[in-house]
């Protein structure tokens, strides 16, 4: 059987992988972007001279050959469903007996005049990584529009350089529909003090050309002008599917699959960030652009492509990103505004550069999640508290279980206990249980 799989990121990499340690299929992946499979999380740090494009390839290049995936470097136009066919753009013809869809994602524009300039990008691809090296020779301002995670970090990759960078943000605070009030304020003040032009509640109106086709200056909604020579087009990113539309594939935002990431077409199936699914679990998007989801995505359809079908569950959901010096992490559902049948408990460090908050059921007190800034949890103490409900005070007392900073750093638990006893007036003991044996005996005892 021939498996060709349509995308070299982390679904289809991940899929593949999986699909030869369970069979001996032939599997071919094919990408126009890369030759190789490469970090995407990493490309920023190419740019600040941390890592080499090579040091971004999780696996030498012997590695395919050795293990039998085939890569091909072809941009596919056309799907002939009934032949099982796939047409690149030079015309070549490639049978597939199964095939995988995994696309990934495509910065958004929104029809701004000027959008198509030269020095304007999105930063997803190697190539925007590759025009964003090209356009910072000799520029001395940049204009970032977009308020979210690959915004802050084209932001964090100027300033690296020292370039001035202008950041166009929509709302009236940083990614305030996702982080709560709080969070969102702490953000918005590290990134001023990091000398960056944070403009809030400021719309991009029209990208202005230079008068040799490149972008010479933005114009905003407020009618300001701010000269520059790169802007970064960083409001969210969109299925990569264009290519698809008007074929047989049913298609909403992304390619519709069930809960075996199957499509309607037979033999047919997408995983990743171009895939959307029909029926999500409560709480969660039919699209999650998160790397992830797109492995587990990948790891689960091997068993289905191998015969042994198996139902994609994404588990409980969890992030992490960082905003300059501020790594930040959610396990749960954190909402920017808390439900009403939910309470919550922050603490902020006296500097503004940390934070802890806890999110409950006021009814039984059973944990729903926890947002993190300047603070790490382990992942596996966390979900295994949100999936049993544990009760709010027992995370409470026992919250050196998930502490991940290193044992020399200060500890914040006792901080939050006592924001808990001002609100509750209940007097809770802190257990202070600490270490990695600790932790694994924790993780291994069996719900009572």
């Amino acid at each position: 059987m021939h498996i060709v799989i349509i995308g070299n990121g982390i679904s289809g990499i991940t899929a593949a992988r999986h699909v030869r340690k369970l069979s001996e299929h032939q599997i071919t992946v094919i990408s126009a972007e890369s030759g190789y499979f490469f970090s995407r999380t990493a490309l920023m740090y190419v740019y600040m001279g941390h890592l080499r494009l090579q040091d971004t390839q999780p696996y030498e290049n012997w590695f395919w050959e050795k293990n039998k995936i085939a890569l091909k470097r072809a941009l596919i136009q056309k799907i002939d469903h009934h032949a099982q066919v796939l047409t690149s753009h030079e015309g070549e013809e490639i049978h597939y007996d199964k095939l995988v869809i995994a696309t990934g994602s495509k910065p958004n524009k929104f029809g701004w005049p000027g959008q198509n300039l030269g020095n304007v990008h999105g930063l997803y691809s190697l190539q925007d990584l590759e025009a964003m090296e090209q356009g910072s020779q000799g520029l001395k301002r940049a204009v970032i529009v977009g308020g979210g995670l690959i915004g802050i970090e084209m932001a964090e990759m100027f300033h690296s350089r020292h370039i001035p960078v202008t950041f166009l943000v929509r709302e009236p605070s940083f990614w305030n529909h996702i982080l709560p009030h709080e969070e969102s304020e702490m953000v918005n003040r590290h990134i001023l003090e990091h000398g960056i032009d944070l403009r809030l509640g400021t719309e991009l109106q029209e990208i202005l050309d230079d008068g040799q086709g490149k972008a010479g200056a933005v114009l905003t909604k407020n009618g300001e002008r701010v000269d520059c020579a790169y802007v970064g087009l960083t409001v969210g990113v969109t299925p990569n599917i264009d290519w698809l539309k008007g074929s047989a594939l049913e298609i909403n935002r992304g390619i519709l699959v069930n809960k075996h990431l199957e499509t309607n077409l037979p033999n047919v199936y997408a995983i990743g960030d171009c895939a959307a699914l029909r029926e999500p679990q409560p709480g969660r998007k039919a699209i999650e652009a998160v790397w992830y989801t797109g492995r587990m995505m990948g790891e689960t359809l091997a068993h289905t492509l191998c015969g042994q079908p198996k139902v994609y569950d994404p588990g409980i959901w969890f992030n992490s990103a960082k905003f300059f010096d501020i790594e930040y992490q959610v396990y749960g559902q954190i909402l920017p505004k808390t439900p009403d049948d939910q309470a919550n408990l922050y603490w902020e460090h006296p500097t503004g550069k940390k934070s802890i908050r806890l999110v409950y059921e006021k009814s039984s007190g059973a944990i729903k999640g926890f947002n993190l800034m300047g603070v790490r949890y382990r992942q596996e103490v966390c979900e295994k508290w949100l999936r049993e409900k544990t009760h709010v005070e027992t995370v409470l007392q026992n919250l050196g279980l998930a502490n991940f900073d290193p044992e020399f750093y200060p500890q914040h638990e006792q901080h939050l206990l006592e924001k808990y006893e001002q609100q509750s007036g209940k007097k809770l003991p802190l257990r202070q249980k600490r270490g990695l044996n600790a932790v694994l005996k924790f993780l291994q005892k069996a719900k009572s």
